[in-house]
């Protein structure tokens, strides 16, 4: 099967896998098959694990599984001499017996509204809090925008649309059009709102924009919160977090003489800030308590550069168990990520059976708090086992597919690294090529493990199965397990069916197997490309 380039960014072409020394590539390749994720994703979703909340018994399960299944594929520890990294992590739990107060308006906790704390008190209030509507929430100097360009905000609290404001006015030439830029993800807005002084941020729910229902927001933001323990107990971060249901919010425009479409549109046009004449009262009564989680690293040494690293990541965690829930309450987390982490599992096992080894080190971390806001991995970036400037790449795998093979692609943040290169010729391979994410005004790229290597300057691949059925055979199937599945991310219904299709898993497994193995053996490190945001620093 032969590969030719495909990307205009370089003139050198990468060494396939097929082509290279790994003289049994192609035997171990097509050895990767459906049976070897079923175990794995049936154990790892299982009611036994509670839904793999970090610092919990399914997080020790967890980590008992992953460790043995590392050592049993012949990995080395990739920690000194363990396979686990710690992770401090502060635990916060707001008591759901709250309700927010702006005019005349009693918002309801989880209906209406939703609101949390990253500081380490008992107690934490907004009392008569004046509101301010900031628009997009961004400060972005190379977009020329400013929406708190001359506001004191300190002390009041911010309202904010989400998604930023190239997504409802595409034909702008604001930010990315539909693409989601960092600014439109709900954690800049928080960040951003810190950095102003505000003592509150509130983010408007509208699904589309979010790219997700309010259910989502219900039962991600409530229950216990994680964040990375901080030297200053969270006192840069604003008081209070929360997020508003677009009802809610039209509720509250209305009430200060406004129309809520009508600001709406003018925060699209350009930088833009309003008060409102009405203030908001909260209070959030805080249960908190240190715990140290745990990263799992696993390490296969190169054969001739074994400090340099090619890193795949996955995460292992979910939303663990919610015991006010009438029947089911677990959240099994079976395609998100039990996929990715069962797909480190089969792949650790692939580049074990390769001979010779590749050149370089490949490297499993399997992160924890993903769910939490990509904190597992942040923390690992922000204190590396293996060294920022030994690690060649990092590929990300989350939320695979399980739906039977695909004719294409999806790139998820397509377009910003020579890894595409290798992964393009990988999906040739398999008479598949590459397209656009489907909806990237969602922001995928700022969602997963992968982003937290991309900000430290590390080019970084997430992609998967495409929306394109191979066949009729798989069309049909499909459309049938979609009506099963939709409406299951972050619900309880997200649990091992064995009506799923793996094939595809397979596939992405096969085609990611063969990306990693070419960067492994590569001359070159590959680079992001010139129009990426990123690079390395």
């Amino acid at each position: 099967m032969g590969l030719t380039a495909c990307k205009d960014a370089k003139e050198t072409t990468p060494h396939s896998a097929r082509d290279t020394a790994n003289a049994n590539f192609d035997a171990i390749y097509s050895g990767i098959a459906v049976d070897d994720f079923i175990s794995p994703l049936q154990t790892l979703s299982s009611d036994e694990f509670e839904g793999r909340s970090p610092s919990s018994p399914g997080e020790e399960k967890t980590l008992d599984y992953l460790v043995a299944q590392f050592k049993a594929a012949g990995l080395k520890p990739g920690n000194g001499d363990s396979y686990l990294q710690p992770v401090e992590l502060m635990e916060i739990t707001a008591d759901p017996n709250m309700t927010m107060t702006i005019g005349g308006n009693t918002f309801r906790y989880k209906d209406d509204m939703v609101a949390s704390s990253k500081r380490e008190q008992n107690v934490v209030s907004l009392k008569d809090s004046e509101l301010v509507f900031v628009g997009y929430g961004v400060n972005a100097p190379e977009y020329n925008w400013n929406d708190y360009e001359g506001l004191d905000v300190k002390g009041k609290t911010v309202v904010i649309l989400v998604n930023d404001p190239g997504f409802e006015n595409p034909t702008s030439g604001k930010f990315q059009g539909t693409t989601m830029t960092y600014y439109g993800r709900w954690s800049y807005k928080y960040e951003e709102a810190s950095r102003q002084g505000a003592a509150g941020a509130l983010i408007v729910h509208e699904t589309a924009p979010a790219s997700y229902g309010w259910s989502v927001v219900a039962n991600s933001w409530s229950g216990s919160q994680y964040g990375l323990v901080t030297q200053d107990a969270g006192a840069s971060r604003v008081a209070v977090e929360g997020w508003l249901t677009l009802e809610a919010a039209k509720k509250v425009f209305a009430d200060a003489g406004l129309n809520f479409d009508e600001e709406k549109r003018a925060a699209m046009a350009g930088p833009y800030h309003k008060s409102l004449p009405l203030a908001a009262s909260v209070t959030v009564n805080n249960t908190f308590k240190k715990s140290v989680s745990h990263n799992v690293i696993a390490t296969l040494p190169g054969a001739e550069k074994p400090d340099e690293h090619v890193i795949y990541t996955a995460h292992w965690d979910h939303l663990g168990k919610d015991t006010s829930l009438k029947g089911d309450q677990i959240y099994n987390g079976a395609r998100d990520n039990a996929t990715g982490t069962a797909a480190s599992i089969v792949m650790a096992q692939a580049f074990s059976n390769l001979h010779p080894t590749p050149a370089r080190s490949v490297t499993f971390l399997v992160v924890t708090a993903e769910e939490q806001g990509l904190l597992g991995s942040k923390y690992y970036a922000d204190h590396p086992v293996i060294p920022l400037s030994k690690t060649v790449a990092n590929i990300n795998m989350d939320a695979m597919n399980v739906l039977g093979k695909t004719k294409d692609v999806s790139v998820v943040g397509m377009g910003k690294s020579e890894l595409e290169v290798y992964l393009e010729k990988a999906a040739k391979a398999q008479g598949r090529y590459l397209t656009q994410e489907d909806r990237p005004e969602a922001g995928y790229y700022y969602r997963s493990d992968h982003f937290s290597f991309a900000k430290k300057g590390i080019p970084a691949l997430y992609a998967d199965g495409g929306s394109e059925p191979w066949d009729e055979e798989t069309a049909r199937y499909r459309k049938r397990m979609k009506v099963i599945d939709t409406g299951c991310y972050h619900q309880v219904c997200d649990e091992f069916r064995k009506e799923w299709d793996l094939s595809g898993m397979v596939q992405d497994t096969q085609m990611l197997f063969e990306v990693g193995v070419d960067v492994a053996n590569a001359d070159k490190w590959p680079a992001w490309n010139q129009s990426s945001e990123f690079q390395r620093q």
